[in-house]
């Protein structure tokens, strides 16, 4: 097993800190579906699948230890309806802050990008395995959100550094916990920070990815 020891110590993520990402997540679905024109019923199903979407991967799939947290904690449902609520009463002011909302997005992509990578390793995954586990579970419900709406999902297209951060955050944690011998708790603070800068950076500076390849133009 390609896992080795444990990691020293356990990171818990704060609960006040897990709710406001699951929010801010819901937040994104929600208004998602606002722009798309859907009723109240495809609003709350797309605020659900963005929160908690690449959670239920990571543990109906990957690692299987059980029923997830917002099986076993009523407070994650409530925090998703919530979200679903404030979208659906205040849309046209929630609308106005999306460059906020992915501001505060930023934080819940490294927090969820570690939870996902301490999960599995505890789990016994292999380290790229976890790695992999851990951008699912960051990034796993805006996927499957592109995917119910019939979208191209913005994982496969150009765009601004989202998917490339949380991946970032999961290698980072791994070198802190796994190379250097970091106690969890201090390398996922790290973690959390760096990530949260460089998708900060992205948004500002509008830092982008490059197709692989573009047909040339002109005449053949």
């Amino acid at each position: 097993m390609d896992a080795g020891l444990l990691l020293k110590g356990e990171f818990t993520l704060p609960i006040e800190i897990d709710l406001a990402a699951l929010f801010l997540f819901g937040l994104t679905g929600a208004l998602a579906a606002v722009k798309r024109g859907y009723d109240i019923i495809g609003l709350y199903a797309l605020a659900f699948v963005t929160a908690v979407g690449g959670a239920l991967v990571r543990d109906g799939i990957f690692i299987q230890a059980g029923p997830p947290g917002i099986a076993t904690d009523s407070r994650y449902i409530l925090v998703i309806v919530l979200a679903g609520g404030v979208v659906f009463l205040f849309r046209e002011h929630v609308i106005r802050f999306n460059k906020v909302i992915a501001w505060l997005d930023a934080l819940g992509l490294g927090a969820y990008a570690v939870v996902g990578v301490q999960k599995s390793l505890h789990a016994g995954l292999s380290v790229a395995a976890a790695v992999l586990v851990g951008v699912i579970t960051a990034s796993g419900g805006g996927v499957a959100r592109d995917v119910l709406v019939r979208e191209e999902p913005l994982l496969f297209k150009p765009g601004q550094f989202y998917v490339l951060a949380a991946f970032a955050g999961c290698l980072l944690f791994v070198l802190l916990t796994r190379q250097l011998d970091w106690e969890a708790t201090p390398a996922a603070l790290l973690t959390i920070g760096a990530t949260f800068v460089v998708r900060v950076l992205a948004i500002v500076f509008n830092w982008k990815t490059q197709p692989v390849w573009r047909e040339p133009q002109g005449p053949r």
